[in-house]
């Protein structure tokens, strides 16, 4: 690890370190200081929900079975909260309450008792010991909106007692955010925090100091989260739709109780749309860049359906580093950045100048994904570089991930320039950009460039992946280096093949693009599709190899060839 990557990792090592301290003081003194929060004497208002709710999970609850997190749990009669759960990513989902909107859907008074007993439980069981996965700031914050936003659900024909237990767990774990929302994880987990203590303000009594101090919080996140591009600092596509699922509800509220906006809100939230439009794909589904998992076209039109900002998608994000290629109705979206920290690293993918590839409805190149209710071995492999459509290196990440415990996953080495050139291509209004990083300079002395260009009819794209010394000039024949440009395969496209130097993939509706090139054999390979909303499943994919002892540079053609609906 170089001197600068050693100094970054320590920073943030001493920052989890403080974090972690944090919260044990901040546990300490909400538990044993009861006099430190006040209880509400009554709710102002319930927010809205933009999330899509389905009544068959809350006939499931009803029956004592929870669906949630990829795995569903039968309780066998007992408290879902009280016995062992079948994953961590089962656990945060439960005791985020983020189910309660299902319940609500089904506009029934059996439910909405029980969901008032469930909340009970929760109460009894692990409103009063902060520990665990139940008191993660992140779950906490999600539990904060989900029993402000369903109140009515669960206080519904409820006594004066259980009235009075919801809001004295509720001030409880307001309090305990507001002490640890400082040394929250960066990212979207503190702009969350900010976010549920802002709706607390609103939907509970709150003086005007208080009104106040929550929007100068949220306005300071947002500024400082919300890049000028309305991308967000994770460079995670899908962290945009999630905090405007959170951040419009908030903005109605504070409209409807007539309360000042925060300031930075509405140009956040209008710098955000733009950017989400930008990763959208042409079928409605947003592409898989940095964490991103599968998005459903319904997910993403409920918050689009509010953009006020429509107009078409821009060629770059330069604060979030990507660029689009887009003609006709083909659309190339690509990564060309880096973390902008060692904390931001924490879930981001070593997935430099990886490329996604639609047209019409379907997408056809992309990464791979993350895998949305997945154990961390998962998580880990969805990182590396061979899960995304680019080149590998001697089976190398373009950019390392630590092993360190207490630091976490972070980016040790790897990726730390970029150059890119954006270029019209010829005179009928072609398109494309020559971009390169130095991700394997330190281990191999390599620096891989890729050039992309789209026709101005949409219908070829020609790409040229080339592995040099860092001055530029060819690297000397070596038969020790290994390189392979991949390219992942939607599980819905079907691969064909022509013969070794061409495939063509085949959309369900006959819609069929060619990938041909004379300078490698093109394999099919198995694959794994980490983001699909039913789970991970096998895939394909197709690889080149750069043949050792000769040029380290490959060129190829995507080309369309039927028009959808043809044979």
């Amino acid at each position: 690890m170089s001197v600068s990557g050693r100094r970054r990792y320590l920073s943030h090592y001493m920052g989890e370190t403080r974090r972690r301290f944090s919260r044990g003081f901040a546990a300490f003194r909400v538990t044993m200081m009861p006099g430190l929060r006040r209880t509400p004497k009554s709710l102002v208002v319930a927010p809205t929900d933009l999330r899509a709710a389905d009544p068959f999970i809350a006939e499931e609850i009803a029956e004592g079975r929870f669906p949630l997190a990829g795995r569903a749990l039968d309780t066998h009669g007992y408290s879902p909260f009280s016995i062992e759960l079948p994953s961590k990513e089962f656990a945060s989902r439960l005791h985020s309450f983020s189910w309660l909107r299902h319940i609500r859907a089904t506009k029934s008074d059996t439910h909405y008792t029980i969901a008032r007993q469930l909340t009970d439980e929760w109460i009894a069981l692990h409103g009063k010991r902060i520990t665990g996965i139940a008191w993660d700031a992140d779950v906490t914050a999600q539990r904060i909106v989900a029993w402000l936003s369903h109140s009515t659900v669960v206080l519904k024909n409820a006594d004066v007692n259980f009235y009075r237990r919801f809001l004295k767990s509720l001030a409880m774990q307001i309090r305990y955010l507001e002490l640890t929302a400082r040394h929250a994880p960066d990212g979207e987990i503190r702009l969350r925090i900010r976010i549920a203590l802002a709706v607390a303000t609103v939907s509970l009594p709150a003086s005007a100091g208080r009104l106040k101090r929550a929007s100068r919080d949220l306005d300071r996140e947002l500024e400082r989260q919300i890049l000028g591009d309305g991308g967000h600092i994770s460079r995670n596509p899908r962290t945009g739709l999630e905090l405007l699922f959170d951040l419009l509800p908030l903005r109605q509220t504070y409209v409807n109780l007539g309360h000042d906006l925060p300031a930075r809100l509405m140009p956040a939230i209008d710098r955000m749309y733009p950017a989400l439009r930008f990763f959208r794909h042409q079928g409605g589904e947003l592409a898989l860049f940095n964490g991103a998992t599968t998005t459903l076209a319904h997910e993403l039109m409920s918050v689009l359906r509010y953009d006020e900002t429509a107009g078409k998608p821009f060629r770059a994000l330069p604060h979030m580093h990507y660029q689009r290629l887009a003609a006709g109705d083909t659309v190339i979206i690509v990564d060309t950045g880096v973390p902008i920290s060692t904390s931001m690293s924490r879930t981001a993918h070593a997935g430099c100048l990886s490329f996604e590839m639609s047209s019409g409805k379907h997408r056809f190149v992309i990464n791979s994904g993350a895998p949305r209710f997945a154990g961390e071995n998962y998580r880990q492999l969805a990182r590396a570089t061979a899960a995304h459509s680019t080149v590998t290196v001697n089976d190398t990440s373009s950019s390392r991930i630590s092993k360190s415990g207490m630091a976490g996953p972070v980016f040790s080495e790897g990726v730390t320039r970029i150059k890119l050139e954006r270029q019209e291509i010829g005179d009928d209004g072609g398109d494309g950009l020559i971009v390169s990083h130095d991700g394997y300079a330190e281990p191999f002395g390599l620096i891989h460039e890729r050039t992309l260009q789209i026709n101005a009819a949409g219908s070829q794209i020609r790409g040229n992946d080339r592995l040099a010394l860092e001055d530029g000039s060819d690297p000397p024949v070596s038969t020790e280096t290994r390189a392979v440009a991949r390219f992942h395969i939607h599980p819905q496209i079907e691969i064909r093949e022509v013969d070794e130097h061409e495939v063509r993939l085949v959309a369900p509706d006959g819609e069929t693009w060619a990938l041909s090139t004379l300078d490698a054999a093109i394999r099919v390979e198995e694959d794994v599709f980490f983001a699909d909303p039913s789970g991970i499943r096998a895939s394909q994919q197709l690889e080149l190899n750069f043949e050792p002892g000769e040029s380290l540079e490959i060129q190829w053609v995507l080309s369309r060839i039927a028009s959808a609906g043809s044979n």
